[in-house]
């Protein structure tokens, strides 16, 4: 550097920590040397995160949250996204890099989960890392079904309607929570206007908090590797971590790859696959929401669909109360469960590398129920169906309730000492 700008530096440095910053989270973060493809999954959702913001961003200034109709009796919501579709420059290529941005967001982010379910990355020392990403899931989920209705399409109505009726199972402050969801007794402006700001501001502001939080965390105690094992524990005289290298310029240049290949398969969609035969964008989607017309079938998008699932599953009802209310109670304990998988697996090793047979038959059988869950979710229920649903259900919160059994009877191998690339 000149000495003009090692000066500036030094001045910037005085007043903000510029450098420090630098080295603590990119040049001398030192990450195991034995990442693999999986671990790419962690910055493409930052990057999927910055892609969603950024067109937003652009959708705000020509979308207009009004339920009310124009002169050509359509909403005004409904006519101002055909609008940006239609005759805002380069605008039906923004709208459709954010609605395939949210598949994509939720694409990247369970498979960035399912390899903190293979690694371990969940167990000690990194329980609250896994919290923060289990919160992360869980306002993206918010922040997903609050947009879903901004389109104003059938789909988006009816499936709100649906959706914000489930609270009303709640007893006692159901009907009420419902009612100040929605802002009125029906989805109506109020609805979609609350909805506006909630995904425009509030639900936002919270993700990239806990974004920020997750990855401090991280860099705090340090990545998990594929072998499960603390590359802390060995270190040189220097104390550099003895199996670990520079997040930065290492790692950084290795995530391009990860980048150029999702950036290949997700413009291969947003140019020639969009709607994703009707799994990203409902065709109901594409026809103004009328109060009056109920769709044949009202199903969320296909990755709040294991859930909803889980939901249908329960049909009687208990201890006085009604099967509704008891599908919410399922519904939700599906996702919050996943917040305890520190404390469920009692394994003496972290990676799958190392794990019994046990292990990772009951890992096979809960994606596979996952994905059977997923595409019953999508279809209307029948009673051969719902059983299935039923089943998988089970099978689903078995997986992590007998966690604590299994993961003890399991017969692991030793975690090695440093890390291998065998």
């Amino acid at each position: 550097m000149t000495t003009k700008s090692q000066a500036v530096l030094n001045w910037i440095d005085e007043r903000f920590p510029l450098t420090s910053s630098i080295k603590g989270h990119l040049t001398e973060y030192y990450a195991p040397k034995n990442f693999n493809f999986w671990y790419f999954f962690g910055s493409l959702a930052l990057l999927v995160l910055v892609i969603q913001i950024l067109t937003g961003i652009f959708l705000v200034m020509h979308y207009k949250p009004d339920a009310s109709l124009n002169a050509a009796g359509v909403p005004v919501a409904f006519a101002s996204v055909e609008y940006i579709m239609r005759e805002v420059p380069g605008g039906w290529l923004i709208r459709y890099l954010h609605s395939t941005g949210a598949s994509a967001f939720f694409v990247v982010v369970y498979l960035h989960m399912f390899r903190g379910l293979l690694y371990g990355s969940y167990r000690k020392p990194r329980e609250l890392i896994w919290i923060f990403g289990t919160l992360i899931f869980l306002v993206l989920m918010a922040e997903a079904f609050m947009g879903y209705l901004l389109p104003w399409g059938q789909m988006s109505f009816w499936g709100a309607q649906v959706i914000v009726n489930l609270f009303s199972a709640i007893p006692v402050i159901g009907p009420d929570l419902s009612l100040v969801i929605r802002g009125d007794f029906v989805v109506s402006d109020a609805t979609l206007n609350r909805f506006f700001s909630f995904h425009v501001i509030a639900v936002p502001l919270v993700l990239i908090g806990l974004v920020a939080a997750h990855i401090i965390a991280l860099h705090e105690v340090g990545s998990n590797n594929p072998d499960g094992v603390e590359i802390k524990k060995k270190k040189d005289a220097n104390g550099i971590p003895l199996d670990g290298i520079p997040f930065h310029p290492y790692y950084t240049v290795k995530d391009i790859v990860g980048v150029v290949a999702f950036l290949f398969f997700f413009s291969a969609v947003v140019f020639f696959a969009p709607e994703a035969g009707g799994y990203f964008l409902e065709f109901n989607n594409f026809l103004p929401a009328d109060p009056l017309t109920t769709p044949p079938h009202i199903a969320p998008v296909w990755y709040f669909t294991p859930f909803y699932s889980i939901l249908r599953a329960v049909t009687y009802p208990l201890f006085g109360l009604d099967a509704k209310f008891w599908g919410v109670v399922a519904m939700g304990a599906s996702v919050v469960i996943i917040a305890f998988l520190p404390w469920l697996d009692r394994s003496p090793v972290k990676s799958i590398r190392y794990k019994g047979p046990i292990f990772k038959i009951a890992l096979v059988i809960f994606v596979i129920c996952f994905f059977i869950l997923g595409y019953l979710g999508v279809l209307p229920p029948t009673p051969g169906r719902t059983l299935v649903s039923q089943i998988c259900s089970v099978l689903y919160f078995a997986f992590f309730l007998l966690m604590p059994w299994y993961s003890k009877l399991d017969k692991c191998k030793a975690e090695p000492e440093r890390v291998n690339f065998k």
